[in-house]
């Protein structure tokens, strides 16, 4: 397989899993299955795999203890793939987290899934997105509850 068929392969396989996040929420096999389990492991074997194979192939002054050293790294296109691969394993994995966790907390799913599409197109700051929803209806619980 070539670099770009397995780009094309684990990112395919991504946006199955956030397409069923989506449009499948409540569906066990998505929900508890597709996204969390079996992509995320899928993509972060072939991880293992660029990594095992081609982190020797790094230069010298690469590493993971200055910025220098992980730009250095990135001076090897497997490397490169290798680090967008993780982006696509843990974000699915944090998405899937965020879609289960609406469910336990109650939160209706048109107000998760601009969160899940953040998290989607920039991680951490989907995740942000969630919590304040999150808050945010917990508060107005709150708020019914006190007022009931």
């Amino acid at each position: 397989m070539t670099l770009e068929q397995v780009f094309s392969f684990c990112s395919t396989l991504s946006l199955m899993g956030w397409a069923g996040l989506v449009v499948a929420p409540r569906w066990h096999i998505t929900r508890d299955w597709a996204a969390p389990v079996i992509a995320p492991l899928t993509v972060g074997l072939v991880y293992i795999w660029l990594m095992t194979n081609n982190f020797h192939s790094a230069p010298a002054e690469s590493g993971f203890g200055s910025l220098a050293e992980v730009t250095a790294l990135f001076a090897v296109p497997e490397l490169v793939l290798a680090g967008w691969i993780h982006y696509l394993a843990f974000d699915l994995f944090v998405g899937a987290w965020e879609l289960k966790d609406s469910q336990e907390e109650g939160i209706h799913h048109f107000a998760v899934v601009p969160c899940l599409a953040l998290t989607l197109m920039a991680g951490p700051a989907g995740l942000v997105l969630y919590w304040i929803v999150k808050l945010a209806y917990r508060s107005a619980r709150r708020s019914q509850v006190g007022s009931a």
